[in-house]
């Protein structure tokens, strides 16, 4: 494990009731110390785990359109807001990784196409290929090395089956690497001993597996089906 914390310096906020320090989840921010491998972050959508997500990113100096440090491209809109009040903690430092960001995947794909890397991701455009084969493209030849991986909602793209396949990745990789990811799959939360961080209006706090909304949800439509989508439906 590398990143041992992030700290929100909140003396360097001179707007804190301007986005993105008016969302609760980064109002309380203070630190967060990091003790698995594993992390992951969970909440609603608009809770601050892509926000933050994206800040560490920046103090990692990825490029926060999705890439590493070598991965030189523009999106609009892609820049960190919060990056620059974030104070991250290594031991050791660790510059090799990369942000993968599902939103921009498409621009970053043509980054690739663009500057001749395509060896680098199997030898085959991202581009075409499917949006999962894409996906599992970049996890089976680009996290191949020690490193810090930020993964944003990779499920995005991902069959059930395919995700399983990242849980494998994570398992071969997670003894040299640090893996931090932002999802909403009730399947990769399921990976073994990795920490759970949940965003929400009281702020940041770990939580089990089972106690997740995403596995309580899932789990309740699975078993209760027919009951839960005539309550859904009732008029």
């Amino acid at each position: 494990m590398f990143l041992r914390s992030v700290e929100l310096m909140k003396e360097h906020v001179d707007k804190p009731r301007q986005y993105p320090f008016t969302i609760p989840a980064i109002k309380h921010l203070t630190r967060l110390k990091f003790r698995r491998n594993v992390t992951f972050f969970v909440g609603e959508n608009g809770s601050g785990k892509s926000t933050l997500l994206e800040g560490i990113a920046h103090q990692c100096g990825f490029n926060t359109a999705g890439g590493g440090k070598n991965n030189v491209y523009d999106v609009h809109a892609s820049e960190s807001a919060l990056g620059d009040y974030l104070r991250l903690a290594w031991l050791p430092k660790m510059s090799n990784g990369f942000f993968m960001r599902s939103e921009s995947f498409y621009q970053f794909a043509e980054h690739i196409d663009d500057v001749g890397a395509i060896k680098r991701y199997g030898g085959r455009s991202l581009l075409e290929q499917s949006h999962g084969e894409s996906f599992l493209s970049l996890f089976v030849n680009r996290f191949d090395s020690k490193g810090i991986y930020l993964l944003d909602e990779p499920e995005a793209a991902l069959s059930p089956a395919r995700q399983l396949s990242l849980l494998r990745i994570l398992h071969d990789m997670s003894p040299t690497s640090q893996f931090i990811i932002a999802t909403h799959s009730p399947i990769l939360l399921g990976y073994p001993d990795a920490e759970i961080w949940r965003f929400d209006e009281s702020g940041i706090c770990t939580v089990d597996y089972e106690e997740t909304e995403h596995y309580q949800i899932t789990r309740s439509f699975l078993e209760n089906r027919r009951r839960m989508l005539d309550e859904l439906f009732r008029d």
